[in-house]
């Protein structure tokens, strides 16, 4: 039996290596997003690249990262554990062989489709003289990057299942870098400006691919590739992909839909909701994503062992872990979020009405932040359990309660409401995730759950008094220069967190020691050393 503190650890060390370089991509996105703004502006070249690029992005999240691993790594870890590794290579051929036959047919279809796709999605772009034109042809460049991300998106799930997370988590990283590069270095000089950021994100594809290759041979994997689209392992995670591809599915109407009605109110209102959900963001993909992706694993072993007590406990784990560091960033931004957007954006266009419109949307946005972690952290609690229906079911009334919420508070709130309504539907989500996981594997501790819960709670009056005296004290929005603002706001950012650390620790809360692992367990061998505890 393996103890809750070493599932922890091993969860933590992994969360700690996927969210460092999460942060880094995250942070170079957002380098890349300065850099196409400040060379394409909003003009016809901008709207041309994103419509042109958002088709494969949003094809790689519905065939890619999310839904294969979550349904590849509980077979891969399950035919490890019970007939061998050799088994789990061979499954893994098979798997790569008949994506790479699937892969290849749908961005051959997409380049050939490409004129009618575009006209479907962005009919006005018809209107403009060249506009069509040229979106068609940066389509045509950029879809063969469904091919090379979706085979990256496997070497993740293949290194994940073994317990290796540092080369998979950075790989992101290498598009950023080369999108940042073509725009500042080439984009410039170039006849067709956006033509080599196009051409970027197919290197950046290929990097994300490439880099992940020495690591998988070092553990194993071998060049061999089996096309099998009738082996029953195959098809079976065929089955289980089908469900988190229509899970994503819902989360793109979810947007569109939030999309469409914040186009109904008043200017900018979509704009604002962008940037705050930008924020939000943030720490989603560093603490959520980062302890998800550690927990599968774990989970998935447990499970495939049907040793379903160290399931719970490694789930209850990573869901303490994933409040204690939610709450306090959900106190945070909602303390410092006008001086946050102030830093971060105001500056041209983005006025100052416009930074206190996008602070009242973060608002809303951010009383969601717990949930939107703890939800990422209980669908794989099924994934482990080869059940990949019930979040989508899930999901798909979340979506009903969003709508409706949505409805009900945009008269009333605006945009605001738009965002408080997301945080509604994700709220609810998580009951209905936490009650149906609990009536089918017993009691997770949740009376445990709330109590740790509470004592971080206390933990964050401490930085939540100081953040709103120290705003008193000196306004940011009131200094001059920028690098003067951002430092005083940093200063006043890192006192909470230390009164944060400070309280938690007299307060004896577990979960700051293994939070600690997220910056000190950083290596494989660590990580391995810690799945032994």
């Amino acid at each position: 039996m393996t103890t809750q503190a070493g599932q922890v650890r091993q969860i933590a060390s992994a969360a700690g290596v996927v969210g460092g370089a999460t942060l880094l991509s995250r942070v170079l996105g957002f380098v890349r997003d300065m850099a196409i703004a400040w060379l394409f502006g909003a003009g016809m070249m901008a709207d041309a690249f994103f419509v042109a690029f958002r088709i494969p992005s949003t094809l790689r999240e519905l065939l890619g990262e999310g839904a294969l691993s979550a349904a590849f790594v509980p077979t891969f870890t399950r035919t490890a554990t019970r007939e061998g590794r050799a088994a789990a290579w061979d499954l893994a051929s098979a798997v790569m062989g008949t994506l790479v036959v699937v892969l290849a047919v749908v961005a051959a279809a997409g380049v050939l489709l490409a004129p009618g796709i575009i006209r479907i999605l962005a009919p006005g772009f018809a209107e403009v003289p060249g506009k069509l034109t040229l979106t068609v042809q940066l389509l045509r460049v950029m879809f063969p990057y469904i091919f090379l991300v979706g085979l990256a998106a496997l070497f993740m799930a293949i290194l994940n299942s073994l317990g290796h997370f540092m080369t998979p988590a950075l790989s992101p990283s290498v598009l950023n870098v080369c999108m940042i590069v073509a725009a500042l270095f080439i984009a410039p000089h170039a006849s067709n400006p956006v033509l080599p950021l196009g051409i970027a994100v197919l290197v950046g594809g290929a990097g994300q691919l490439l880099i992940q290759v020495p690591s998988a041979m070092i553990r194993g994997w071998r060049p061999r590739l089996r096309v099998a689209p009738r082996d029953p392992r195959v098809q079976e995670i065929a089955r289980l992909m089908a469900p988190g591809v229509a899970g994503l599915a819902i989360t793109q109407i979810n947007v569109f839909v939030g999309t469409l009605l914040a186009s109904l109110l008043a200017q900018g209102s979509v704009a604002a909701l962008t940037y705050a959900f930008r924020l939000v963001q943030f720490p989603i993909g560093v603490f959520g994503v980062a302890i998800a992706t550690g927990a599968l694993p774990v989970m998935a072993a447990s499970a495939a062992r049907n040793a379903m007590d160290d399931m719970k406990r490694a789930l209850m784990g990573s869901l303490r872990l994933g409040f204690f560091l939610a709450l306090p960033a959900m106190v945070g931004l909602l303390i410092f979020r006008t001086p946050i957007l102030h830093v971060l954006f105001e500056r041209g266009a983005f006025t100052r009405p416009v930074t206190f419109l996008t602070a009242e949307i973060l608002a809303g946005y951010t009383l969601g932040i717990c949930f939107y972690i703890a939800n990422r952290i209980l669908a794989p609690a099924f994934y482990a359990m080869h059940d990949t229906w019930t979040p989508v079911a899930t999901g798909m009334m979340a979506v009903g309660v969003n709508i409706a919420a949505s409805i009900a508070l945009m008269g009333p709130l605006g945009a605001t409401g738009l965002a408080l309504a997301t945080a509604i539907a994700s709220a609810g989500n998580f009951l209905l995730l936490f009650s149906r996981l609990r009536r089918r594997i017993g009691p997770l501790g949740g009376k445990r759950l709330l109590r740790a819960v509470a004592k971080v709670g206390l933990a964050c009056l401490p930085m939540a008094a100081w953040g709103i005296v120290s705003q008193g004290w000196w306004d940011v929005l009131a200094v001059p220069r920028t690098v003067h603002k951002a430092a005083l706001l940093c200063g006043e950012m890192g006192v909470a967190v230390a009164l944060f650390g400070a309280t938690a620790a007299a307060l004896g809360c577990d979960e700051l020691r293994w939070s600690l692992d997220l910056l000190r367990r950083q290596r494989p061998g660590e990580i391995r050393s810690a799945a032994k505890s």
